[in-house]
């Protein structure tokens, strides 16, 4: 299950440099898959999809930091348990409900993305 950004967030930064997917961004900040991660070009993705590691996406959040649940795998493969929940002063960095994902599926995507 990937991690989210509630918006309890007081804009601390804190979560930000502890992610090793660079999954989290600032609020307003457009976001690439090629951030901090082997991918480059086009290139396909877990669903068999084709797409632009390059290309820029629109920003999930204008007001709080947020975390890109394609690139989240809560740290497996790197740490013991997810580092942004470890440093946040406010708790704000809780499970997603809404992206459930196995073990072996967020190291299969941490595997992806550094190739």
């Amino acid at each position: 299950m990937a991690i989210k950004i509630t918006n309890d967030c007081i804009n601390c930064d804190a979560c930000i440099s502890e992610c090793p997917n660079n999954a989290i961004y600032e609020p307003g900040e457009a976001w690439h898959y090629a951030d901090g991660t082997g991918l480059k070009g086009m290139v396909k993705d877990l669903t068999g999809n084709m797409v632009d590691a390059n290309a820029a996406h629109d920003p999930v959040s204008d007001e709080f930091y947020y975390i890109i649940a394609d690139k989240c795998t809560e740290c497996k493969g790197f740490h013991e348990e997810p580092q942004c929940a470890s440093v946040c002063p406010v708790d704000c960095c809780v499970p997603d409900e809404a992206h459930v994902e196995t073990e072996e599926q967020l190291l299969a995507k941490k595997a992806w993305m550094h190739i």
